[in-house]
């Protein structure tokens, strides 16, 4: 081998012996530099967890004799839920506290409330119908109805007068 042949493999091996650190170098200064922002993105992730865990966490557990029941809470009389949510005292209350949720606004294909045109086919199958679905809740191919609107403590009657409050605001 010759001299220069010598000398060029040797600044060859310099310079990519020198561009292999300085990719080391950089790889750590840009693991240093994203490191806190990767924590931060962790503990994001943990906390979303825990936000998730507790939305979608069972409201309660059934106590069975014979079996460990600690942490439950016992209680008797009202529910939880009725004493957390009290039952409205008429169908314009009830409309405002549940039905409003999707009848204002036409969510999950609810006609809205006072639409004329929206409601005209569903007031032509007779109240009976809409009593039914309000009640025992509905699904149809523009969307669905929950039972009693998703609050299953409120009382049959009461749906009844929210209906007919409805029906009349689209009269």
């Amino acid at each position: 081998m010759s001299q220069k042949d010598d000398h060029f493999f040797n600044t060859f091996s310099v310079v990519i012996g020198g561009l292999v650190a300085l990719a080391i170098v950089l790889i750590f200064l840009a693991r240093s530099i994203g490191y806190p922002f990767e924590q931060a993105r962790i503990e994001d992730d943990q906390k979303m967890i825990e936000v998730i865990d507790a939305r979608t966490a069972p409201i309660g557990r059934v106590a069975l004799e014979g079996q460990d029941n600690s942490g439950l809470e016992i209680k008797t009389g009202d529910s939880s839920a009725s004493a957390a949510l009290p039952i409205p005292a008429n169908a314009q209350e009830t409309f405002k506290a549940v039905c409003s949720a999707c009848h204002a606004a036409g969510v999950a294909g609810a006609p809205k409330a006072g639409d004329h045109a929206a409601w005209a086919a569903r007031i032509a199958q007779g109240k009976d119908v809409l009593y039914s679905h309000a009640i025992n809740g509905f699904k149809g191919n523009n969307g669905m109805m929950p039972a009693k609107g998703g609050r299953s403590d409120l009382p049959d009657e009461l749906v009844k007068q929210t209906v007919d409050y409805l029906v009349g605001m689209a009269k």
